[in-house]
């Protein structure tokens, strides 16, 4: 697979409404006011297809993934983008679903599918008060790392920020730009959202491109945005804040061979995984 030494990466925040189609229109009109360079790479946040009200509305779209996901596949290769599809549900066993990571080359090829592994069960001091994710959703239990014309790109998406461990077996795969798609609450966000991906970054001397939800939503949740993209130093090279304004940069990957190369941290760990 051919590939240059830099990545060009476009960030489309989102507010989703509950309907799949409503937020697919939203895509497009978003690709079609873009001007795009050959090759990109499209980030969507988590539950961009459908941010639905409860488990089992987002059940009946999982049912119909397949639909979904040839629509997708169709609009890539009409565009000419790699996409990485936030997430949307797909049918698992029983009455769950994956909460499904998506990345599509830009001739519409599902290319991989990542299941997010740690699922949301938590008390947040919001409106919400109660997240049970794992009440309908199913985990999954596979790390996954894919190669592509912008490198090799990590798949996770938002609560898997809080765990370290993924990320240091995602580098040990060769990954140098971590995705993590998210739905941060507001509460949370403020607390935790950039000390987390920075950390990401910083221990992985990877950039971390985090796609987000913002705003008030129909399902009545509130999301913190704050789309970024993070330098394998630490730094915030875009932030959109609480814009719905897309983000654009082109990622430079000699700079991340030059800071891993001065502070060689793989070599150094003593504490590598097993999971290789």
């Amino acid at each position: 697979m051919m590939k240059s030494d830099y990545a060009n990466i476009v960030v489309i925040p989102m507010c989703s409404a509950m309907a799949p189609e409503e937020n697919f229109k939203y895509l497009t009109q978003q690709l079609d006011t873009l001007r795009l360079t050959s090759p990109s790479l499209v980030c969507l946040p988590e539950a961009w297809l459908a941010f639905c009200a409860n488990g089992l509305d987002s059940l009946s779209i999982a049912k119909r993934s397949d639909e979904w996901i040839e629509k997708i596949a169709q609009l890539c290769k009409a565009k000419g983008i790699w996409l990485s599809a936030g997430t949307m549900p797909i049918s698992a066993t029983g009455d769950k679903y994956f909460a499904a990571s998506c990345l599509f080359d830009d001739s519409g090829k599902l290319v991989a599918q990542y299941n997010k592994i740690h699922l949301f069960d938590a008390d947040v001091s919001d409106k919400a008060k109660r997240y049970r994710e794992s009440e309908f959703t199913a985990a999954g239990d596979q790390v996954v790392v894919v190669d592509s014309p912008f490198g090799k790109l990590g798949l996770s998406v938002c609560y898997d920020m809080r765990f370290a461990g993924l990320y240091q077996v995602q580098r040990e795969q060769g990954a140098n730009i971590l995705l993590i798609p998210s739905a941060f609450t507001t509460v949370t966000g403020q607390a935790h959202w950039l000390p987390l991906l920075q950390a990401r970054a910083i221990e992985t001397q990877s950039y971390v491109v985090a796609a987000a939800q913002v705003g008030q939503h129909k399902n009545g949740r509130e999301t913190y945005g704050h789309s970024v993209i993070i330098s394998p130093w630490g730094e915030v090279l875009d932030n959109s804040a609480l814009s719905l304004e897309p983000i654009q940069r082109r990622l430079d990957l000699t700079e991340l061979r030059s800071i891993r190369q001065a502070m060689p941290v793989l070599q150094h760990n003593r504490f590598k995984s097993n999971m290789i």
